[in-house]
């Protein structure tokens, strides 16, 4: 898991051949113009999901992992508190891993629950569970899903 400025995204850029695309995207797109939906940038190789929804209390919120993307979150209006918590500690799945949406469920709880704010990117990899999602009111976020 990796937190920072989105002032620092160079920095990354060579952890994945599609970091620098994502991150060029990201700081030139206008997100107060963009519809709620998907922006495919490379087919299903780099793809971004414009999400909104209203924050959730630690026990709403849903731990996730995925197998074949890295997620890219930006929280775009307000903050958000992600939980993280590593892959190989995750012991409850609420259900099979979902092969077509790339996801698997966990009852389990985060370890280590870290504030983003606008500006700011938290990127998961597959060996990362993550719990997105808290916070309080309305927000709208950015998720880049990068193939592995």
């Amino acid at each position: 898991m990796i937190l920072d400025s989105l002032k620092n995204s160079t920095k990354y850029e060579s952890l994945h051949p599609n970091f620098k695309q994502a991150f060029d995207y990201i700081k030139t797109t206008d997100f107060s113009k963009q519809a709620i939906g998907k922006v495919e940038l490379d087919g299903k190789n780099l793809f971004v999901i414009f999400a909104e929804g209203t924050g959730k209390t630690i026990d709403e919120a849903r731990m996730e992992t995925h197998n074949k993307y890295i997620d890219i979150q930006l929280p775009y209006t307000s903050a958000e508190t992600m939980g993280y918590i590593p892959t190989v500690d995750l012991k409850n799945p609420t259900a099979p891993y979902d092969a077509e949406k790339d996801i698997t469920f966990f009852t389990d709880k985060a370890t280590a629950l870290i504030p983003v704010v606008p500006g700011q990117f938290a990127i998961f990899f597959p060996e990362d569970g993550h719990q997105p999602g808290m916070g309080d009111g309305p927000f709208r976020k950015i998720i880049v899903k990068v193939r592995v």
